[in-house]
């Protein structure tokens, strides 16, 4: 019998700047943008900057923190989330957002390592409900994802621990 093979569609949008459709989630965007300078990566250079929404419309930023102790350090998204946890626990979180510089202070489209998509999968798990990921894309654009589903398909879940 031969195996069945299975594919993963993944599904976002790609707005541009200055449109219309994007215009209310500018101001998160340039929270993670802003954010950036706030990183502290004198090893690989590479600066992140994130910034996580809250149900009440409060923003808390974080950005990369590096450790000559490597792993020591955390990523931006991390830093954002459980800053943003650990102060107000009990406030959903609507949106991350995140944005990055290379070392010759470029801004450059990154996506969250796998970690931190694991942390992002498992907030949404404790609030039942997506985290609307906006990532800084190629030419001015952001891309939108409605949840960690469509940046880490087939994660791991707390109800695989029963």
């Amino acid at each position: 019998m031969k195996p069945e093979q299975k594919n993963i569609h993944i599904q976002y949008t790609v707005h541009k700047r200055n449109g219309e459709s994007i215009s209310e989630k500018l101001p998160i965007m340039k929270a993670a943008e802003d954010t950036v300078k706030n990183a502290y990566a004198p090893y690989s250079g590479f600066k992140v900057g994130a910034a996580v929404l809250l149900e009440d419309g409060r923003i808390v930023s974080g950005s990369n923190q590096e450790n000559a102790a490597y792993p020591s350090g955390l990523c931006a998204e991390r830093v954002a989330l459980f800053t943003a946890a650990s102060h107000f626990p009990d406030k959903k979180i609507e949106t991350i957002a995140v944005a990055a510089e290379d070392r010759n202070g470029n801004p450059t489209p990154v996506t969250p390592c796998g970690s931190c998509r694991q942390v992002m999968l498992e907030y949404e798990t404790k609030q039942h409900q997506p985290i609307e990921i906006l990532l800084a894309g190629p030419d001015q654009t952001i891309l939108q994802f409605n949840g960690t589903e469509a940046l880490l398909p087939m994660g791991f879940k707390t109800s695989q621990l029963k």
